[in-house]
């Protein structure tokens, strides 16, 4: 990475959800990247339903558009020197491609940022198991 914050960094949503700790992988991310987002085929709701549970403000999403529309309305709206899609198989490698993007294996972005992989913990909570004891949240203002 060039450190100049000159790229757009889009997560398929499969990948974000390999990640142990993704809202901690978006501020990260955001070090080091102009946009930051997330793409999918799942019906908005599921993507803003995951992103508001992990706290992740994301500068764009995939909406009611499927990934590959997606991809290109990001690089259309966002002009940055690179874009960069991390997705789980062969299938999202070919979607980078056939858009223009860079691909990046969720495996090997987490080896080369320092992110675990594991499934994905709500930020901020010590006693998950608890949570529902009480009946008391924790995200209210």
């Amino acid at each position: 990475m060039n450190g100049s914050g000159e790229m757009t960094l889009a997560f398929d949503l499969t990948a974000l959800q390999e990640l142990a700790k993704p809202d901690a992988v978006f501020t990260d991310a955001r070090q080091w990247s102009e946009y930051v987002g997330v793409v999918s085929e799942e019906p908005t709701y599921v993507v803003t339903n995951f992103t508001r549970k992990h706290r992740i403000r994301q500068d764009f999403f995939s909406g009611p558009r499927g990934r590959e529309e997606s991809l290109a309305n990001v690089k259309d709206q966002f002009g940055t020197d690179r874009y960069v899609y991390v997705g789980t198989n062969e299938e999202d490698r070919g979607l980078a491609e056939a858009t223009g993007w860079e691909y990046l294996d969720v495996e090997e972005a987490a080896e080369a940022a320092g992110w675990d992989l594991g499934e994905p913990d709500p930020p901020d909570t010590g006693a998950a198991a608890t949570d529902t004891d009480d009946g008391g949240r924790d995200d209210w203002p």
